[in-house]
């Protein structure tokens, strides 16, 4: 007898549904199946989990969801980034690995003489901006950056500021508030730490007068009462945090911005690199990127290709000059 077509037809649709589904949660839009050949994408934070890399990754691989399904995050600790660079650099070739940097690693490329630098990978985008806050616990005495700024003029020493990696965006800011006050940026009392919350475990336990970080990352123990902010590094108030002066409106003439991007392995094909690049524009205008903006207190700085290249050449001069004259590199 021969095969009808109609009598298992809805069984057919049902399973091509089902197919169509599967693929759809996979792939998203679909147009990266064939761009990651069925691989699933790994998301390099090489920070401690809490900080502003570990976010970015955990945003990003919420944000990507959409367009190649489930991605991997994982985290590589240690010395501003570094560590985890010299192990990013051996996946050459392997466009399923990306990792998050940005200002900070490349002040500890400098400060640390590392043996590997950005040159090594490939730049793939800037994706946004975020500004630091300078916080003291809530029961300190002090009150305002103007009481931050007395003591730091009386005795530098006594006053230690609390952030991530030595020669990072925190070290930095620290050092351009010493220097605009009139004291030297060398001799400021900077402590370490891999993450962000190893640096607010720090402030919380007497051992830092002030922690710095970024906004992101102490927005919520502003919010809960744990610390108290004195100043932020933007050039106008922050719509995050409306009531924290900024350190101009201060008389501290500073202003610092951090910015955060993505890069891939040593390698890939230029196919690959543009791909990736595509992947990574679709991603910051999705509804999903776009709350983690307003969410996050975050502002979009999305920038690829050369000028991003060109970009990061420019900030490592800039981020060098600054850490001779504070004795970091």
């Amino acid at each position: 007898m021969a095969w009808k077509p109609a009598a298992v037809g809805p069984y057919v649709a049902a399973a091509l549904a089902t197919v169509a589904l599967v693929a759809s949660t996979v792939w998203g839009n679909g147009e990266d199946a064939g761009f990651l050949n069925g691989r699933q994408l790994r998301l390099m934070a090489p920070a401690a989990p809490g900080g502003g890399w570990d976010q970015t990754a955990r945003e990003m691989q919420s944000a990507l969801r959409d367009e190649v399904g489930r991605t991997e995050v994982y985290n590589v600790a240690g010395a501003g980034g570094t560590i985890g660079l010299s192990q990013f650099v051996r996946l050459d070739g392997d466009a399923t690995q990306l990792m998050v940097m940005g200002l900070v690693m490349v002040g500890a490329i400098e400060s640390n003489d590392a043996p590997v630098a950005l040159d090594r990978t490939t730049p793939l985008a800037r994706l946004l901006t975020d500004y630091e806050v300078i916080v003291v616990p809530a029961d300190s005495p002090v009150r305002t950056m103007g009481d931050l700024v007395s003591r730091m003029r009386q005795d530098l020493g006594k006053v230690s500021f609390a952030g991530g990696s030595a020669g990072g965006i925190e070290q930095i800011l620290a050092g351009l508030i010493a220097d605009a006050i009139g004291v030297d940026p060398g001799e400021v009392n900077y402590v370490a730490h891999s993450g962000g919350g190893e640096a607010l475990s720090t402030l919380l336990s007497g051992r830092a007068t002030a922690g710095v970080s970024g906004v992101s990352e102490l927005e919520a123990q502003i919010e809960a009462g744990t610390v108290r902010p004195v100043a932020v590094s933007s050039p106008q108030r922050l719509p995050a945090l409306p009531d924290v002066p900024t350190l101009k409106e201060q008389g501290v003439n500073v202003e610092l911005a951090n910015w955060r991007g993505v890069v891939a392995p040593p390698g890939i094909s230029a196919d690959e690199e543009r791909d990736l690049e595509d992947l990574l524009v679709r991603m910051t205008r999705t509804e999903s990127w776009r709350e983690t903006l307003q969410r996050r207190g975050w502002i979009d700085a999305t920038l690829t290709g050369q000028q991003f290249e060109q970009y990061i050449e420019t900030e490592r001069r800039t981020v060098t000059d600054v850490l001779v004259k504070m004795g970091l590199a």
